[in-house]
């Protein structure tokens, strides 16, 4: 299995990005980091070791880029530096990392699968329901879908775009049917260890799906599952050896 890091230029965000990217054939999985926001988070908490079975069979390439949480989620500045940093990270997805993946896959048209833990999560559920044509499917582990929480519940459009839990009710037409059409959600969270938070805001997303006919599957581990990586590296095993 190869281990690859590569810097990508991206004239969104201005700079050159860390890219973590493993495997030699297969599928593409596009993982987002959690809090810390770094691409090496998967490789140093033993998130790739747990998935090497599917990588050395050729199922799977995964690749870990970083994200500018601290500065958009979970930053201090004015809400319009924020604001501009969550759109110049969704542009360097969708006009850098998106091609560069396409083309190492050597193929136009693969489809892509994203997970995260945390508010990588978060990261995994916005890009397949805004981009659904893109990002074919998600697997969220202990996400907190709530996001105008993070911005004191600012009346700004791209806040509200980037939380689910306010725009999901509110889809439909042609919006809705092409997320129906195209996306599938799994969300998953333990009832054990600082999952406390995560429970509700999974239910309610996970109805919400339910009642727009988005088709998802959402799974509540029992208490002894923690919001930690070792309950992740199970998690993430368990389903994503179903999806690829």
């Amino acid at each position: 299995m190869s281990t690859r890091h590569v810097l990508l230029e991206s004239p969104a965000l201005g700079r050159r990005a860390h890219v973590w990217c493993f495997g030699d054939v297969g599928r593409p999985l596009i993982v987002f980091p959690s809090n810390a926001g770094v691409a090496h988070e998967w490789r140093e908490s033993g998130m790739i070791d747990a998935l090497a079975p599917l990588l050395a069979a050729g199922r799977m390439k995964i690749y870990c880029p970083e994200t500018n949480v601290s500065r958009s989620f979970s930053g201090k500045g004015p809400l319009s530096e924020r604001v501009a940093h969550l759109q110049a990270y969704e542009r360097f997805v969708l006009d850098t990392l998106v091609p560069f993946i396409r083309e190492d896959c050597r193929s136009d048209d693969v489809p892509l699968v994203t997970t995260g833990c945390s508010v990588g999560a978060l990261y995994a559920s916005l890009f397949v329901l805004k981009h659904p044509e893109t990002f074919s499917r998600a697997l969220c582990l202990s996400g907190r879908y709530h996001a105008s929480k993070l911005f004191d519940f600012a009346s700004d459009p791209e806040v509200y775009f980037n939380d689910p839990l306010a725009f999901v009710p509110n889809l439909q037409g042609a919006a809705l049917e092409r997320v129906r059409r195209n996306a599938h959600l799994t969300m998953v969270v333990g009832r054990g260890a600082h999952e406390h938070g995560c429970i509700p805001e999974t239910a309610e997303l996970g109805g919400w799906l339910d009642r727009k006919g988005i088709p998802n599957h959402v799974a509540f581990w029992g208490e002894d599952s923690a919001h930690s990586y070792p309950w992740w590296q199970k998690q993430a095993f368990h389903y994503l050896r179903q999806m690829f």
